[in-house]
């Protein structure tokens, strides 16, 4: 080699160098970030579908969509000529909050792909995805047992900033073992475990009495609705800077083959989420420092069928979609032709979020959405 192209070699290598180690995008400015806490939100087997395009007129009926109520009624409510208005109808704050304030990926129709790296496109390997940030081949069945990894939820709990300040509420019982609860210790009201401990006043003692009287329609599952009383309680006694919050019926019903059941599930997640927000931004320590992330575990197949289901046998139940609204995400709304994002890169967004590197402690992490870190930046 000549001494020229030696040089033109080091200086190339030089320019490799410094790109690797250059900060990432959202890193760059030195504007501290405005996020103080960070609230995931998750609507299980919720399809990108029906976030994007509202209620699927294939299964609008009886026979593709089992459904019981009167069709007539089912569209009045949800169906829609003008597929914006009819997507606003199924989910009217993430369509006219969380979508105008923030961003959302995943429509498919517009060139926005945002899917599961795992191989199984089921739950628990789709919660582990999402949050310890990378896929894992072992983890192949729901009913797996504790996580050997530890997650981005974990792993702010036991930093000195964050400990004691991380909480989990959802409906699945298996996130005992998702969130490892037996090494992270990290509080957690799931499934049909009663809520209210210690004395309680008659409200909580009836809720706790709905907990172990309902008839269970899942015995691992508790309904939604249940979930969301002792979770807006919470913050009368605990306001945790990273919490978790998942929803299950939108599975539920879908396996069961109801689609009117799986609308109304849907809805009511959508207001949930309003109820949480809103509420939050009534309270100090969250109001306008505070970031919400909506997506789905896994997505569902499609057709007349399918649409029941998820698997790899069901074709598009890697497809997800991730909505983000926060201080620090600028209000881009739905994005279109844009590069792919992963449910991987949900953990280290969160963290950097919070102004903290998580792919440093967990290196096989995927990184940052950067696009939904780059306001003012």
């Amino acid at each position: 080699m000549s001494s020229r192209n030696l040089v033109r070699f080091a200086l190339s290598a030089l320019v490799l160098a410094l790109i690797a180690c250059a900060p990432p995008a959202w890193a760059e400015s030195g504007a501290p970030l405005k996020t103080r806490n960070v609230v995931l939100i998750v609507s299980d087997g919720l399809r990108w579908q029906e976030i994007f395009t509202g209620a699927d007129p294939l299964l609008l009926n009886e026979k593709n969509g089992g459904i019981w109520d009167k069709e007539e009624d089912l569209k009045r409510t949800f169906w829609r000529e003008d597929v914006n208005e009819r997507r606003k109808a199924l989910f009217p704050f993430i369509w006219s909050t969380v979508a105008a304030k923030g961003q959302i990926f995943g429509n498919q129709l517009k060139g926005s792909v945002a899917r599961v790296t795992n191989t199984f496109w089921f739950s628990y390997p789709g919660y582990n995805e999402m949050l310890s940030g990378h896929a894992d081949p072992r983890i192949n069945s729901n009913e797996f047992g504790p996580n050997p990894n530890i997650t981005v939820f974990e792993w702010l709990n036991g930093l000195p900033d964050f400990k004691g300040q991380v909480s989990v509420f959802a409906t699945w019982d298996a996130f005992k073992d998702i969130f490892n609860v037996g090494r992270s210790h990290l509080p957690l009201q799931v499934g049909w475990d009663p809520p209210y401990k210690g004395d309680v006043g008659p409200r909580e003692a009836l809720m706790n009495e709905l907990y172990r009287t309902t008839t269970q329609l899942e015995d691992t599952d508790v309904y939604d609705s249940f979930l969301q009383i002792p979770l807006m309680d919470s913050f009368a006694r605990a306001q945790p800077r990273v919490l978790f919050v998942g929803y299950g019926e939108t599975d539920n019903w879908g396996h069961m083959g109801r689609y009117d059941l799986l609308l109304h599930a849907a809805h009511s997640f959508d207001r949930y989420v309003a109820q949480l927000w809103n509420t939050l931004q009534r309270l100090p320590a969250y109001r306008d420092q505070t970031t919400f992330i909506l997506t789905a575990d896994h997505g569902r197949g499609s057709g007349p069928v399918e649409w029941k289901e998820h698997g790899v046998e069901e074709k598009g139940s890697e497809n997800i979609w991730i909505a983000v609204m926060g201080p620090d995400t600028a209000p881009l709304g739905e994005r279109t032709q844009t590069r792919e994002v992963h449910q991987a890169q949900i953990a280290a967004t969160i963290a950097a979020l919070l102004g903290k590197d998580y792919r440093q402690a967990v290196p096989q992490a995927a990184p940052p959405i950067e696009d939904v870190l780059a306001r003012g930046r």
